[in-house]
């Protein structure tokens, strides 16, 4: 009973799982399938049908979950950064983990299914414009169209609304950089600090975008305030030997990331933080990890794949155009080409690490001047993050 009133620090409750938890693994995987299940509504009914979620009993999960994904990813990223020497090793790292995949997802998309659906004759579709731009995305700059294709759904013609996130990750990790630059890995204050910074900026061009006032946010989190669930992410890696961790700690900051992201005024200024110690909170946990998530990362996966199998059911199977159905026909579909973009693109182009940190050359964690932690969460690469564009 002593043991379990214990507040034991995060990164000692890191150490009860060999810094191996498998909380992380279950939270990409749950969040990504979330995305999922919110997209259902808008994919199968349209945005008519999906306004009314965001002022209803699951607007704050819904709008938790790319901030929780944020958070999670500044967290493991930061443990990334200090087990690697060089920042051009870093980024290199990053690079690897993020654009095999999405170039094949987008090649896919454009050379394969768009061909398939479109409404367009072939020379007109590969000559169009449109399909220039959508190549695009394989460098970070995100169109969601392709000539002819899914026009009559209920959300029309959008294909991968979803990758509206790219962009923020790599801001991220361009930000995690020049953080890096001027000294994070031996000052840690700079994170915290520029949590701070960043949300006074956002705070302030709200406030000149919307001449004075802070209009309230209907539907999803913007993009400024992921960029901030990251660094704070970043910040508790860098003090996780000096934040606690206990359940109701845990519980308690949940229950206030919900209500920040719901009921509390203004809430999305200062969410980041708590969302970002509820998620590390959660990660650190290790329950028994099942069998088929054993030495696989599908989330990254079903967030290239969800959207896009779901709007291809919709146009092909205008009977599935039910919400609940809709989950029950994508989530398995987008576990299978999560699955094979795992074993067949993601995983193979992480085996190029070798090339990058040589054996023995990142081995060394570097800790900040304040802690004597030992480096955590091993092989930790973790997956862009998933969602839809909300202003």
């Amino acid at each position: 009973m002593e043991r379990a009133m214990r507040h034991f620090t995060l990164d000692e409750k890191l150490a009860q799982s060999g810094n191996r938890p498998t909380g992380f693994d279950y939270m990409r995987i749950g969040l990504s399938l979330a995305v999922v299940a919110m997209h259902s509504v808008i994919t199968s009914h349209g945005v008519a049908a999906e306004i009314p979620l965001w002022t209803s009993p699951l607007r704050p999960y819904m709008r938790a979950i790319l901030p929780m994904f944020f958070a999670l990813s500044g967290f493991l990223v930061a443990g990334s950064l200090l087990r690697t020497p060089a920042l051009s090793q870093f980024l290199g790292l990053r690079a690897i983990r993020v654009y095999p995949a999405l170039v094949v997802e987008v090649f896919l998309s454009a050379l394969v299914l768009g061909p398939l659906l479109t409404t367009l004759p072939l020379t007109a579709y590969f000559s169009d414009p449109v399909f220039r731009l959508y190549l695009l995305n394989v460098t970070g700059h995100i169109h969601f169209l392709l000539p002819g294709l899914f026009h009559d759904n209920p959300f029309p013609d959008t294909v991968n609304a979803q990758l509206w996130t790219v962009p923020y990750e790599l801001i991220c990790y361009i930000g995690l950089s020049a953080l890096t630059l001027v000294g994070l890995r031996k000052r840690p204050w700079i994170a915290p600090a520029a949590v701070v910074a960043f949300s006074l900026v956002y705070l302030a061009a709200r406030l000149i975008r919307h001449h004075g006032e802070l209009p309230f946010i209907l539907g999803g989190i913007p993009g400024s305030v992921l960029v901030i669930s990251f660094l704070a992410g970043v910040s508790i890696f860098f003090y996780r030997d000096r934040l606690p961790w206990s359940l109701p700690l845990c519980v308690l900051s949940g229950v206030a990331t919900a209500l920040l992201l719901s009921v509390v005024p203004f809430g999305d200024y200062v969410v980041a933080p708590v969302a970002a110690y509820f998620t590390v909170a959660l990660g650190v946990t290790n329950p028994r990890k099942l069998r088929f998530l054993q030495g696989a990362d599908y989330s990254y996966g079903i967030y290239l794949y969800g959207f896009v199998i779901q709007q291809t059911l919709m146009a092909i199977f205008p009977w599935a155009r039910i919400w609940w159905l809709n989950i029950l026909l994508s989530v398995p579909a987008a576990a299978l080409f999560a699955a094979c973009s795992w074993h067949w693109v993601e995983k193979p182009a992480l085996e190029l690490r070798r090339y990058l940190v040589p054996r023995g050359k990142g081995a060394k964690t570097l800790q900040p001047e304040h802690s004597e932690a030992k480096p955590i969460l091993q092989p930790v690469e973790p997956a862009v993050l998933p969602g839809r564009q909300t202003l």
